[in-house]
């Protein structure tokens, strides 16, 4: 099952394409998308759009594994990465592609085994399931292979085949 995992922001959004199988990962492609700082928020939301659109053409990802939006503090700050999320899920829902959401708790879990498990800890675990050399860079990139694989585990479960089997009809 070819997953796409994605860490939703407006300033970056990371992203992570894997290849699961049999419990097994392999990373095929993955970066961030970036937008300038000083750009209308509207030029931002476009710039991730489109280059997710891109890269749901080029990669045809059978799952989303999209992380769902906590509230912290700052409500601009999650004002727009609400915002973003709503962008990412209408390129994934034109591309026909099924979105997935996980907690930060339950991707921790499905990495690590332990839902309370330190940022570093989990990308030292992603690095080393997709045996990578280092740990991707920027976080959010990390963070998004992260999702990415917490969804490979979660999609091996019988539960979860059906609801993907019927997400394709």
């Amino acid at each position: 099952m070819k997953i796409l995992g994605i860490d939703p922001g407006y300033a970056i959004v990371g992203f992570g394409v894997i290849e699961s199988q049999n419990g097994r990962y392999r990373p095929l492609d993955y970066g961030a998308i970036t937008t300038p700082a000083k750009a209308e928020f509207a030029d931002r939301l476009e710039i991730i759009y489109d280059r997710l659109s891109e890269l749901l053409t080029l990669h045809m990802p059978e799952a989303i594994s999209l992380e769902q939006l906590f509230y912290v503090s700052n409500a601009k700050t999650v004002i727009g990465v609400a915002e973003a999320r709503g962008v990412i899920l209408l390129a994934c829902k034109k591309h026909r592609v099924p979105v997935f959401e996980y907690t930060p708790l339950q991707v921790k879990q499905a990495v690590t085994g332990y839902g309370k498990a330190e940022k570093a800890q989990v990308q030292e675990m992603t690095r080393k399931l997709l045996c990578l050399k280092s740990v991707p860079k920027p976080d959010d990139t990390a963070d998004a292979l992260a999702m990415a694989i917490c969804h490979g585990q979660a999609a091996g479960s019988a539960f979860r085949r059906r609801l993907l089997e019927g997400a394709k009809h």
